[in-house]
């Protein structure tokens, strides 16, 4: 199996536990609300009411199905099929709902110029080679358009060490193709990105969600810590 076969593997296998503790129903209300406002919030910055959005590696949808209830056309990406079975079980319940595709999250596959904004959650540590994923989704916006990333520093100790079980699966040689899973500082990822070519990347802390996860909780191995949004953008050029 190649380093990206274990990672599909891995997400499929989780995708229906995953799925279950993102639709909890005892904070889904309070989620739906702060998350809505957060991507509404980064995607404001592109001059149109309807925007055409990529969510790359996007999972069980969640993200994916919160632009497209605030009307946007969404496309999203996956390569865990497993994954793209819960998000399409989910599409299926909204019209205009996002439309789910088996594709990788380093290189979407269309063509220049076809999206306003790329968007991601929880992906960018997991990323191979995501220097060259942000400079493909750079050739995939258009003029003026954004990258909006959501994610954390969850393993700065090295995936080893993690309390979550990546046995057989994030071994030595995926780890070795991920720069960004034991990173120590959400800077390290604001820096790749404005390496790639995005232009005033910036991180602001999502202090809503922290506040959520501690009246909450987390997912069974983790732990309450801040989450960024990582923001850049396209030159208009």
């Amino acid at each position: 199996m190649s380093a990206q076969d274990r990672i599909n593997a891995y997400w499929t296998g989780r995708a229906p536990a995953y799925d279950e503790y993102q639709q909890r129903p005892d904070r889904l209300a309070a989620d739906d609300q702060a998350w809505s406002e957060i991507w509404q919030s980064a995607l404001s910055g592109v001059p149109r009411d309807v925007l055409d959005v990529l969510d790359v590696g996007t999972g069980s949808g969640q993200v994916a199905m919160t632009l497209a209830r605030l009307g946007h056309r969404v496309t999203g990406v996956d390569l865990a099929e497993g994954m793209l079975e819960r998000a399409r079980a989910h599409a299926a319940t909204i019209e205009g709902g996002p439309d789910f595709r088996l594709g990788d999250a380093v290189d979407p596959g269309f063509p220049d110029a076809t999206f306003d904004a790329v968007v991601g959650r929880y992906v960018m540590w997991t990323l191979r080679e995501p220097q060259t994923a942000v400079a493909n989704w750079i050739r995939l916006l258009r003029p003026g358009g954004i990258v909006a990333m959501v994610d954390s520093t969850w393993f700065p100790d090295g995936l080893d060490n993690a309390s979550e079980n990546f046995a057989g699966f994030y071994d030595d040689s995926v780890q070795a193709v991920l720069p960004l899973a034991a990173a120590k500082s959400i800077d390290e990822t604001v820096l790749l990105m404005a390496n790639a070519g995005l232009r005033d990347v910036t991180a602001t802390p999502l202090t809503t969600i922290y506040r959520l996860d501690q009246q909450y909780g987390v997912a069974e191995n983790h732990e309450v810590q801040m989450q960024f949004l990582i923001t850049g953008r396209r030159s208009e050029k």
